[in-house]
């Protein structure tokens, strides 16, 4: 018997393949990270319409796989490939449930068959490993698309020998997503209806709930923050799941998301003006100069701090805060430059002001890459006052670059910025607590004051630029949360 440790990663994004959000960066990048470490990692995605677009570099895997889906039996193709760091994907190909213009929906809303299509993805993703003799000795499941495997493994796949005995991760990365469903649907699953759809099951207030069937039949549930795994337990932040999670709170962990810092580092960002390190900072300034030039703004703002933010324009995010004091802010003779596209109403408040404020404010509405990073290397604050935030990537990125995170004290927030003290120098940021715009306007003038202090501002952003968010340090909690679930060590 092999002593590599063997897990089977379902997902339903993840980078480079197909992303929505947060979640495909972890997908993208955990498993990469685990297999650093030693173990062997295999990986499923559904074969969605962008991956066939960009043409992927795939090889035919299994053809005409059976895959029932409740009455029927349904055939799916399975192709290969890997990542760049060599972990191999099966990507589960069946054109009229996956071949559409969106992963989950329209803007209109989901897609009418979500269930369907994440029943299939479930059944399909482990008749595969089955197929390629891939007997894992764990299977990390993410997010609600993926809730049903653990459901499956404590009824028909646990009873089979391939699988017997397999424990099942489940990884909460926003409870606000809960994969909600007709009743009637159960029979679809090939779950028992009588067996699991029940108030300690997946039933949910009458109906069916992949994100609870994943917390309640899950050997270990994990979320992306120590804190957060705390908030999700109370009412504020459980979005009616908190009762369950407080029941299985001793199976419960939250392990802080990674970064991944081939992409996101100053010394080697090919998408910023000029590199720079804790060692040789004068590239900081010529990025600042150099944003200041490409979003039109006063020359002046070189020597005054220049606020920067990238974010969904929504109230999740705490742009209803920034919208109440964006007078109040630039009042304090800073700049700003804001990256993102979301709620229509905030987008035409920030447009507004922004045109009102020409010289002061930057606005572009939208997504891209490379502005994003030169946001990230010329600001001298970065703003993230969510009002709740599973991990949050951009301030430990912005941490990374030596832009000063002001962020309210919530999730991965909380964890990741430490309340810089002057006194001591100890301290990467500034936290603001209550979701008040008050509150937060006095986290951005205790930041911008101290800007006016270059001995202390060169203390905090260093702090900043030596902190480790590594992936390694991720996957080695996950790496020993897999070996406690097994029955042998590695």
């Amino acid at each position: 018997m092999s002593d590599v440790l063997k897990v089977l990663f379902l997902s339903p994004e993840a980078v480079p393949f197909a992303k929505t959000g947060g979640l495909a960066d972890v997908a993208g990048a955990l498993p990469e990270a685990l297999k650093r470490l030693g173990a062997d990692v295999r990986m499923a995605l559904p074969f969605y319409r962008i991956m066939r677009e960009r043409d992927s570099q795939t090889r035919p895997l299994l053809k005409d796989l059976k895959i029932s889906l409740g009455t029927e039996t349904l055939a799916a193709n399975v192709l290969g490939t890997q990542t760049e760091g060599g972990v191999p994907v099966s990507l589960i190909e069946r054109e009229d449930l996956y071949d559409r213009p969106n992963l989950y929906g329209t803007p209109e809303g989901d897609y009418y068959d979500n269930l369907e299509r994440f029943t299939f993805f479930a059944h399909a993703a482990l008749k595969t490993a089955e197929a390629l003799s891939f007997k894992p000795d764990v299977i990390h499941c993410h997010d609600w698309q993926t809730g049903l495997v653990p459901a499956l493994m404590k009824g028909p796949y646990g009873a089979t020998p391939f699988f017997r005995g397999t424990p099942t991760v489940f990884t909460i990365h926003n409870i606000g997503y809960q994969g909600l469903f007709q009743a009637q649907k159960i029979a679809l699953t090939g779950l028992s209806s009588q067996q699991f759809f029940h108030m300690e099951g997946l039933e949910y207030y009458g109906r069916i709930s992949l994100l609870k069937a994943g917390i309640v039949y899950s050997d270990a549930v994990t979320t992306v923050s120590p804190t957060y795994a705390r908030e999700i337990q109370t009412p504020e932040y459980g979005k009616g799941m908190d009762g369950i999670l407080r029941h299985r709170r001793t199976s419960l962990r939250g392990i802080l998301n990674g970064v991944d810092y081939q992409l996101w580092n100053p010394s080697r960002d090919t998408l910023i003006p000029a590199n720079y390190s804790t060692q040789k900072m004068a590239g900081k300034p010529q990025c600042k100069e150099a944003l200041i030039h490409e979003m039109a703004l006063n020359e002046s703002l070189e020597k005054k701090p220049l606020l920067g933010m990238i974010s969904r324009l929504d109230s999740q995010k705490g742009l209803d805060l920034l919208v109440q004091i964006l007078d109040d802010i630039l009042a304090l003779d800073v700049g700003l430059v804001l990256l993102g596209s979301g709620d229509d109403r905030i987008q035409r408040a920030i447009h507004k002001a922004a045109k009102s404020n020409r010289g002061r404010v930057g606005l572009k509405i939208g997504f891209d890459e490379p502005l994003a990073h030169r946001i990230m290397a010329g600001a001298d604050i970065f703003l993230v006052p969510s009002r709740y935030e599973p991990c949050g990537l951009t301030q430990m990125y912005a941490l990374k670059y030596g832009t000063v995170p002001v962020v309210r004290a919530t999730g991965g927030l909380d964890d990741t910025i430490l309340q810089f003290d002057p006194r001591t120098g100890k301290g990467n940021g500034f936290k603001f607590k209550p979701y008040e715009a008050a509150a937060f306007l006095e986290a951005v003038r205790g930041a911008a004051e101290l800007f006016l202090d270059p001995k202390a501002w060169k203390k905090v952003m260093a702090n900043g630029m030596k902190a480790d968010f590594s992936w390694e340090r991720s996957a080695q909690s996950y790496l020993e949360l897999y070996e406690s679930l097994t029955t042998r060590s590695v």
